[in-house]
């Protein structure tokens, strides 16, 4: 009975002894994660809080056909400005918000990956009809030490999309009149 007792003693003083688990990683997913968020809704809504969500110096990575390696901010607000002024934006899907890994040591760092797939319309209009698009997106997103992105990017086939709702009516009657 005294060895039982005393083994129980020496595994109560190894567990007592062991380092608190670090959660910074977790926590600062948790935090940057309300700020994707903030950002998804900011796009759906048209209310963009580039200070509050964004470096000074950010670096947004073109990934499109034919995009700029990167984007500033003032580049990305002029780009969006562009961009909302044509097209409304609505997720369609629930946000899948995953951790994101240092690059370097493959461990947990605060940064912010999600999927979704976003519907890209275009209003109607006088002489048009409302048209639209679903486009499956991926977007990254690293954070500083005070909760701000500094960069960005996103995989989907948005230049295909936008080349696809920007076309003309008439140009894909007639696309499907020649491949009959």
């Amino acid at each position: 009975m005294k060895l039982l007792n005393l083994m129980i003693c020496a595994l109560l003083v190894l567990g007592a002894c062991q380092p608190p688990q670090d959660n910074t990683a977790n926590e600062a997913f948790e935090a940057n994660s309300k700020i994707i968020m903030a950002y998804i809704e900011g796009y759906q809504s048209e209310n963009l809080d580039y200070d509050a969500w964004y470096a000074d110096d950010v670096l947004i990575r073109g990934t499109s056909f034919g995009a700029p390696d990167s984007l500033g901010i003032e580049d990305l607000k002029a780009q969006d400005k562009e961009f909302l002024a044509s097209f409304d934006l609505e997720l369609m899907t629930d946000p899948v918000l995953l951790p994101g890994v240092n690059v370097d040591t493959k461990k947990a760092d605060g940064s912010v990956r999600y999927y979704g797939d976003w519907k890209m319309i275009l209003q109607a209009t006088d002489s048009t009809e409302e048209k639209s698009v679903v486009v499956k997106l991926y977007e990254s997103f690293d954070f500083n030490e005070e909760g701000k992105i500094v960069f960005q990017q996103s995989y989907g086939d948005i230049s295909a999309a936008y080349e696809y709702i920007m076309e003309d009516d008439d140009e894909m009657e007639n696309d499907m009149d020649e491949e009959m």
